[in-house]
């Protein structure tokens, strides 16, 4: 074990090592470990709630009067917690403490709006007034603007054209479905129907928010004047070529475009669970099933809207709705955690919880299904697993690789075969560089991010670091049976090596931020069998331990995202980073060492009465910069995943 040079002069000068007895220890990895076991359901997983900004629960109320189905109950809980959330400063951001967001406080100022709430109130006022402020409704994002177009608030023209026929575009054109995520590909296709035929939206109260416009609509000329890029100016002139062509577009070939569009989604609906089991486009497919006149009896349509409402969080004068659910993920994590904590235990409790777990997930692979994926890899054997309860064309090497790693745990011969094909389709999916992206391979077309369309920036699924790591994770147990995957490992360990930052983190993907990166890389190198007096470990343990605030705890918030000097850093500790970075430096063979004993002290010290710890941040990016997420479930196992990692290593060296 070699332990790097103390960074503990950032702590406090009261800190002189472990404050707690193992039985301290015990007792808190117990109280966690009960109150998690009694969250389980009787199918055996686990399943937080997913929490987005208010952009989701206002879609929600948007979505009713679209329709003209309005449950006023519902839309009063609804409404209540939009007031609740919004900021000192009238806005509404992308998470708990950021800056705020215009497209996100639009939807929320309109969502009120329609439930009831007076322009004069308050809240409307301050929410207006910081709206113009930033230049009013026409600063909005392509994605709002496309609903206030379809609730006839500004003209089309203030959108990207976007027409179906892009459905019969072949697949060498610059523009493909095949060349952008699996989240844009099911929000986008129903998305083509409503854009290309101006659908309207019922609004029976006939609602608007002219108020919000410095300019009136029909006269503002910058809708896109957020476009900078040569590219992407270029592409816009091709865009407004396109739109003044489109009158020449013969009836045949539009019909067709949407017959392919209407086919495409409604192949894809995936039944309770809706299409790409992501609400935005569960919504768009919902209303374009309206629109194409599918009767509200149909039993599809009916599912649909079925889908969208098994998203809702309804408490006694509160709800929301999440943006999708995370059921496969929170099991395969809660069961890695329990597995680490029973390791040397062999409670029959946890034992009993584990199998019922595992059982569980083994039935929720996807084998022969198809699926969007296949498109970049035709003949390689289907063995994912989803995010969601169900998502069938969707599954993603992220999710695989944990659930796999804890079926490989399990030691039990039971899950070889899911095990087998696991590994195969996680070692073909691959990208050319090395690395893993989520869903796809090689979804890397990154001049597509300057189309006008793209101004989230988030139309692709390249690899990412963290998703890397976990793929290493998991073949990394199996390299010495299979010694085939070792070149497959290698070449990641070379991507993970390049994209390391020159301090020594790594970026997070999918998780706040940095911390959450480094971990998902050293937890990879781990089990792949890099050493660890590797230079890039090295140089990761001295970041991490810089990182460490003076409480013992460390912390990074969503900001890091905008400005990566601050990367590793918060304005306090939580127990979801301290988590992760007690792991990390774990992996990299840091037990003993001042930073790990005063990271233990800081989880030890900021339990919940109820074994659980509380983080009020979000923490984890649906897409960077754009939209994201606060998973409910990382400050309650993340923490016991740490200290039961400690608590091994403890005994390990005893």
């Amino acid at each position: 074990m070699r332990t790097e040079i103390s960074s503990l002069t950032s702590l406090d000068s009261t800190y002189t090592g472990s404050s707690y007895s193992p039985s301290t220890l015990d007792s808190a990895i117990d109280r966690a470990k009960a109150q998690l076991i009694r969250r389980q359901s009787q199918e055996g997983y686990w399943v937080f709630e997913l929490e987005a900004d208010c952009t989701i629960p206002s879609e929600y109320i948007l979505m009713m009067h679209y329709m003209d189905e309005i449950d006023e109950a519902l839309q009063a809980k609804i409404a209540n917690f939009l007031r609740t959330q919004q900021s000192t400063d009238g806005s509404y951001p992308l998470y708990k403490g950021g800056a705020g967001d215009i497209s996100c406080t639009i939807k929320a100022y309109y969502a009120m709006k329609m439930a009831g709430d007076s322009i004069q109130a308050a809240h409307m006022v301050k929410a207006r007034d910081w709206i113009l402020a930033q230049g009013g409704g026409a600063r909005a994002n392509v994605f709002t603007r496309i609903m206030l177009a379809m609730f006839e608030q500004i003209p089309w023209r203030g959108v990207p054209f976007i027409p179906v026929e892009i459905m019969l575009l072949p697949k060498w054109f610059p523009f493909h479905l095949d060349k952008v995520s699996y989240w844009s590909r099911t929000v986008m296709v129903p998305l083509f129907i409503l854009c290309t035929y101006k659908v309207k939206a019922r609004n029976p109260l006939k609602i608007g928010v002219a108020e919000l416009f410095v300019t009136p609509p029909d006269k503002e000329r910058n809708y896109f004047s957020h476009v900078k890029t040569p590219l992407g100016k270029a592409i816009l002139v091709v865009e407004r070529m396109g739109r003044l062509m489109e009158p020449l577009i013969p009836g045949f070939v539009r019909r067709k475009a949407t017959a392919k569009a209407r086919d495409w989604f409604m192949e894809r609906l995936n039944g309770y669970d809706g299409l790409g089991a992501i609400f935005t486009a569960m919504v768009n497919a919902y209303e374009a099933m309206d629109y194409l006149g599918i009767p509200p009896d149909n039993e599809q349509r009916r599912i649909a809207r079925a889908a969208i409402d098994r998203l809702l969080v309804i408490n006694e004068d509160m709800a929301y709705c999440q943006p999708c659910v995370s059921p496969i993920w929170d099991t395969g994590l809660v069961a890695l955690v329990l597995q680490e904590v029973d390791r040397h235990e062999r409670d029959p409790h946890t034992r009993q919880a584990l199998k019922s777990a595992l059982r569980w997930l083994a039935g929720k692979q996807l084998k022969d299904e198809p699926g969007d994926w296949r498109i970049r890899r035709p003949n390689l054997a289907g063995g994912g697993w989803a995010f969601q309860f169900g998502n069938s064309y969707y599954p993603d090497v992220d999710d695989t690789a944990v659930v796999a790693l804890a079926l490989i745990q399990a030691d039990d011969q039971a899950f070889a075969e899911n095990i087998d094909r696991a590994s195969i389709w996680i070692a073909g999916m691959q990208s050319s560089n090395g690395g893993y992206g989520a869903f796809d391979a090689d979804n890397t077309h990154y001049y597509l991010n300057h189309i006008p369309f793209a101004d989230h920036g988030a139309l692709l699924d390249p690899p990412t670091v963290d998703v890397s790591g976990r793929c290493i994770m998991f073949l990394g147990k199996l390299v010495n049976q299979h010694p085939e995957y070792r070149a497959v490992i290698d070449s990641c360990i070379d991507y993970l090596r390049n994209e390391q930052e020159t301090d020594g983190c790594w970026f997070g993907r999918w998780g706040t931020n940095y911390i959450y990166g480094t971990w998902s890389v050293l937890i990879g190198f781990e089990s792949a069998g890099v050493a660890k007096h590797d230079p890039s470990i090295r140089k990761a343990v001295v970041w991490l331990k810089s990182k460490q605030r003076a409480d013992g705890g460390w912390g990074e918030g969503n900001y890091s995202y905008h400005n990566d000097k601050i990367r590793g850093e918060f304005d306090i500790s939580t127990a979801f980073q301290t988590a992760l970075a007690l792991l990390a430096l774990l992996s990299a063979g840091e037990f003993g060492c001042p930073e790990v004993e005063a990271g233990v002290n800081y989880l030890l010290k900021s339990q919940q009465a109820d074994g659980f710890w509380e983080d009020e941040s979000f923490n984890a990016p649906g897409f960077p910069k754009v939209f994201y997420l606060k998973y409910h479930g990382y400050d309650k196992f993340f923490p016991l995943w740490a200290l039961g990692r400690y608590r091994n290593e403890r005994l390990a060296a005893a």
